[in-house]
């Protein structure tokens, strides 16, 4: 049997890191076992799903490389089918039409509470042997509810978390469409899992209790039962449920915030999943390593940290020309225009190592592109009368090399310290508050070199004339 996952979200938000995991594993099992991967769009939230919505899902597995090999298909299109589905029940026993209005059921609801019972409702529609059925009350359009097995016990093998069973008797009559026709959510998903022959179905864990529901209508419909896989939650960096503080915002945020889709993925793939001790792997290496055995159970603790570091593993192995136009994209948003000099391909391979994120090394790159007015404490600090000397110096010897390049720049600087008698640090400190306006750089001579010569001058020029 061909192996057939699915991603479904619902487009009433964005796709978040939760979610990009679930589709992460979805897709990564489908790949692993030359399977398919299919994308379903569960949109029958009518008030809440958006076009956006939708577009910032599909924005997201794009920018993940998440690929889908069927789909995207759309819930709302499938009415017609779904309701010749639930006809089907109806007419083989398997549903009936309820006319409890919403009032009637929150007083049974309301009673069972005062007794101390679970509230439920209480199967007073539901047709049995010998059982007389109330007229139809004039005016009442009835949902229709699915005839869930009052006996028995409805458990399933999970692929994460085990062994997982349930008492049908605390299921009650689960309703399949409402009152206006529309099928509900836990039914739709019944027949497009059925009929898109998904063979594993991974999934949230607070799908759990939707479960059994599912499998019994499968059950009814005599459709072959998927696998079912449920992954725990993701917890923040405190150890509380994700949310927006955390970073469970829209996918496509991390590529704003300056993270490379390749960094995301890798990070995704160990929360909650685990190959030895391999922190580090390629996409492909995932997919061949990739399993549902050594998911874990508990939830997994998202760490920006990590992320982070990540993040600059694949900063510094990236093409320099990719990431120039990654950089160039982010300084245009701040309004800053590159110039042909210095090359930013060059700016970006000097200074990514020391970069986090594209974000911080478009603040690296910046300062080559924007004439900076170091912070007044610099100045004082490093740019005093002991060391202006040895500057102006520098300053002429800069002015007069044949060559403009790194290692005849390091040649005047180590040619200016010992005619001055100085260290290292108190020529090269000040030489970078001149130039880019900050204490922090790689090698200053590299730095230097970076600069065309008329503009690495002029910046001296400010504080020296």
């Amino acid at each position: 049997m061909t192996v057939r996952t699915r991603f479904a979200p619902s487009p009433t938000g964005y796709l978040h890191i939760g979610g990009a995991r679930t589709a992460l594993f979805s897709w990564a099992y489908a790949r692993k076992h030359g399977g398919i991967f299919v994308l379903r769009i569960e949109d029958t939230d009518v008030e809440r799903s958006t076009p956006e919505a939708v577009q910032a899902i599909l924005d997201g597995m794009d920018w993940l490389g998440l690929n889908y090999d069927e789909g995207p298909f759309y819930q709302m299109r499938r009415m017609p089918r779904y309701k010749e589905v639930i006809q089907q029940l109806l007419d083989e026993g398997h549903a009936y039409y309820c006319y409890t209005t919403p009032e009637e059921l929150e007083a049974i609801r309301e009673a069972q509470r005062a007794r101390g019972d679970k509230p439920r409702y209480d199967g007073r529609w539901r047709p049995e042997p010998g059982k007389q059925l109330p007229e139809p009350p004039a005016g009442v359009t009835p949902v229709v509810r699915f005839k869930t097995p009052q006996t028995g016990v409805t458990a399933w093998d999970d692929l994460v978390k085990g062994r997982i069973a349930f008492e049908n008797s605390e299921l009650d009559d689960l309703i399949i469409a409402r009152s206006d026709g529309t099928p509900t959510y836990n039914f739709c998903v019944v027949v497009d899992d059925w009929e898109m022959k998904i063979t594993q179905v991974i999934r949230g864990d607070d799908h759990v209790n939707n479960t059994p529901r599912q499998i019994n209508i499968l059950k009814a419909l005599g459709a072959e039962i998927p696998q079912y896989a449920h992954l725990s939650m993701i917890l923040g960096d405190d150890g509380t449920k994700l949310s927006k503080r955390h970073g469970a915002v829209s996918v496509m945020q991390y590529d704003e915030d300056g993270y490379l889709p390749e960094a995301v993925i890798n990070y995704l793939a160990r929360l909650g999943w685990s190959h030895g001790d391999d922190e580090v792997f390629s996409v492909a290496q995932f997919c061949e390593w990739f399993d549902l055995d050594h998911i874990t159970p508990s939830a997994a603790q998202f760490n920006t940290e990590k992320l982070n570091w990540l993040n600059n593993h694949y900063l510094k192995l990236a093409d320099n020309g990719r990431l120039a136009a990654l950089v160039n994209r982010q300084l245009s948003g701040r309004g800053v225009c590159v110039l042909e000099a210095p090359a930013l391909e060059s700016v970006v391979a000097l200074y990514k190592e020391r970069a986090a994120t594209l974000v911080e090394l478009a603040d690296e790159a910046e300062v080559f592109y924007v004439e900076v007015q170091p912070a007044q404490e610099l100045r004082d600090q490093h740019l005093t009368h002991e060391v202006m000397p040895a500057l102006r110096e520098l300053r002429a010897q800069l002015a007069s090399l044949p060559v403009w390049d790194a290692t005849s720049i390091a040649a005047a600087l180590k040619a200016t310290l010992a005619a001055h008698g100085l260290k290292m640090p108190k020529l090269a400190m000040p030489l970078r508050v001149m130039l880019v306006g900050q204490t922090h750089t790689p090698s200053v001579d590299a730095v230097v070199a970076l600069f065309p010569r008329d503009i690495a001058l002029a910046r001296l020029d400010r504080f020296l004339s």
